[in-house]
């Protein structure tokens, strides 16, 4: 995750992530399920700046009218329990750029959160390891702790055991998102747990070589169809994606952004291209993205 220091302010760019692989693997008993996933950062950035407040508070506003900036926000969240753990009563000017589309499946609460707890540990000067960021961002969601092991990790227990990925060579990608976002809770209680889960080894071991061919072939999102059939209009979205012929394409997260992986940037164009002409009449966003470095 990257950030500057400026005179009188931090700013952060917290990106997207994608999952090339999301298995689920059981039901925990603490409401949970028991995942692994093979999760990418990718470069579409929320970007955050703070600054300091004089009176002991958090002001937190954002450009993106559909979001709340109350209490039960991850931002406002990250920066009061970063403020209880460290014993400080420190106040922050927290303002959000949004870029990131909501319920996507793409991260971007969880994204937000690590920037906060990133921009405040320099804004106040905590001093805080990136080890103990990420356990304090385990407590506010299971996608915080990945991002702070960008660009790439496997990711077990239920999101938030992180294990770093090293990307054998940069991946290249055309995001599709939907008007429509989807429920990850819902997503989740439509699921039926897979009788012989995938293991998740071959496109590991793709991501490391840098074989985009095969991490293509092995691309795998347990969730996917149960999304779709919850909402049978990504269904279309999936079909013309594929059409176009990229090394292979998959729903991220519960939905509702799809991804086609590209083999180089012109591929990326071309399809992002393609998609657009073909679906002009649809209000979705089309981004080219690319892992992060």
């Amino acid at each position: 995750m990257q950030s500057e220091r400026h005179t009188d302010a931090v700013v952060v760019w917290a990106p997207a992530k994608v999952n090339l692989y999301l298995e689920v693997l059981a039901k925990r008993t603490d409401g949970y399920h028991e995942i692994a996933t093979l999760m990418v950062a990718v470069s579409l950035y929320d970007t955050l700046e703070f600054k300091e407040e004089t009176a002991p508070e958090i002001r937190f506003t954002c450009d993106h009218p559909g979001l709340s900036t109350g209490p039960d926000n991850l931002v406002v969240r990250a920066a009061q329990l970063l403020r209880q753990r460290t014993d400080r009563d420190h106040g922050a000017q927290i303002r959000l750029a949004k870029r990131i589309p909501l319920a996507a499946g793409l991260a971007g609460g969880s994204t937000d959160a690590a920037a906060t707890l990133t921009g405040l540990n320099r804004l106040w000067r905590l001093g805080l390891s990136q080890a103990e960021l990420a356990r304090l961002g385990a407590e506010l969601g299971s996608d915080v702790p990945f991002f702070f092991a960008p660009p790439a990790a496997w990711c077990t227990g239920r999101g938030e055991q992180v294990s770093p990925v090293v990307l054998g060579a940069p991946l290249w990608f055309v995001l599709v998102c939907p008007q429509m976002g989807m429920s990850t809770a819902e997503v989740y209680r439509g699921l039926t747990l897979p009788d012989q889960p995938q293991t998740g080894i071959e496109i590991l071991q793709a991501v490391r070589d840098g074989n985009v061919e095969e991490i293509g072939r092995r691309l795998h999102n347990r969730l996917q169809p149960v999304a779709v059939r919850i909402c049978p209009a990504l269904e279309r979205v999936q079909t013309r994606l594929a059409a176009l012929g990229p090394a292979g394409s998959a729903m991220s997260g519960s939905g509702s952004s799809f991804f086609a992986l590209c083999r180089d940037p012109r591929e990326a164009l071309r399809i992002a291209r393609g998609f657009r002409q073909a679906e002009k009449a649809m209000n979705q966003g089309v981004f080219i993205v690319r892992s992060c470095s």
